[in-house]
């Protein structure tokens, strides 16, 4: 009995080992496709940044598939409302899995590395570890996401400034701030923009430097003139109208009630090349490892 159920089980492995190794054999033909994953906008005026970086992607992968996905819940159910369907990066990594992609790099469009980016790791890494799901899929860091990629952020900075801007004018920048740890990098970036011009300065909408960080900053420094822009992909809604908006407590608004004479630029950092090129450099450094 105990050779009959030895053989049984010998044969039972066999049986499994061959059909493994059939299975693999079939082997699928390579796909590469890239998602690239924002925050997400619903100004349509705003829109040109995200045009502007699939413009320069597609330029770098000739012949790659381009797909986009948001993480913002609320910017995709809004637009949803208006008939725009835009999936989240689960459903399109989902749906670029069921059309065939083989090899995908997910590349973040977030400016660094907070909430929203971790959220992408982790809905990355589930999707890496599926069994019969993708056979490379990698990810793309934000813009600041090494020591390398914020001195090319304040590269960028210094190169789109308004050429209007005289020196002993402050330039002031709008983040949009977060209380997660990722915040530390808007205050490496002030830092060492100020090691090449005294009078640009950064703050942000909901994390750390304030605006009242800022202000103090500016009357201490004893500056006149003010260039508000804002440090973030896209100029949507906190651009509009938290910083530049005619409302009592926007930048802008609060900035002249100081006593400091204000000019405003409505151009998100991905209508600025000199910024497009640091994700796609972020990207490139994911697609070398499909």
């Amino acid at each position: 009995m105990k050779k009959i159920l030895s053989a049984a089980l010998v044969l039972a492995l066999v049986l499994c080992a061959f059909n493994a190794y059939a299975g693999h054999g079939e082997a699928k033909d390579v796909k590469k496709g890239i998602l690239l994953v924002a925050f997400g906008t619903s100004e349509e005026s705003a829109k040109v940044s995200f045009k502007n970086i699939e413009k320069n992607v597609v330029e770098a992968f000739p012949g790659v598939d381009v797909r986009w996905a948001y993480t913002s819940h609320i910017i995709r159910h809004k637009l949803a409302k208006q008939g725009e369907v835009i999936l989240s990066p689960a459903e399109a990594l989902a749906k670029m899995m069921g059309e065939g992609y083989t090899h995908v790099a997910v590349q973040s469009l977030h400016t660094i590395p907070g909430e929203e980016y971790h959220a992408l790791v982790q809905t990355v890494n589930g999707f890496q570890a599926m069994p019969e799901g993708f056979e490379r899929l990698t990810l793309g860091y934000p813009m600041l996401g090494a020591q390398n990629t914020v001195a090319k952020a304040v590269d960028a900075i210094i190169a789109t400034i308004p050429k209007a801007r005289k020196a002993n004018e402050a330039v002031v920048l709008m983040g949009h701030g977060t209380h997660h740890p990722g915040n530390i990098y808007y205050s490496a970036l002030n830092w060492q923009l100020q090691q090449r011009d005294s009078n640009i300065i950064m703050g942000t909408v909901e994390g750390y430097p304030e605006l009242d960080d800022v202000i103090d900053y500016l009357k201490t420094n004893k500056i006149k003139k003010v260039w508000i822009m804002p440090f973030m992909s896209v100029a949507g809604d906190h651009a509009k109208n938290d910083m530049a908006g005619p409302e009592d407590d926007s930048w802008k608004s609060v900035l002249t009630k100081a006593g400091f004479k204000c000019e405003t630029v409505l151009k998100g950092t991905a209508e600025y090349d000199e910024f497009v090129d640091i994700w796609v450099g972020q990207l490139t450094k994911a697609f070398a490892h499909l």
